[in-house]
């Protein structure tokens, strides 16, 4: 719903950044969404890798310290 037809070709300065940027580095987006799997995107965990690592773990002592 557009309340004026004055306002309907704005574009903010943000945009304008944001397009200059692309403009500049092609390659902005694909090395964004590269940096997005690098860091969020994870394989899917094995639950049998990690119930086998859980039980062949040594339990510690209750004081780590003491030499006894």
């Amino acid at each position: 719903m557009k309340f004026s037809k004055q306002h309907s070709n704005y574009v903010s300065e943000i945009t304008h950044f944001i397009a200059d940027l692309k403009k500049q580095d092609p390659a902005l987006e694909d090395k964004q969404r590269e940096g997005r799997a690098r860091l969020w995107d994870r394989e899917p965990i094995d639950l049998d890798n990690t119930r086998r690592t859980q039980e062949s773990r040594v339990q510690q002592k209750s004081y780590v310290y003491q030499s006894k």
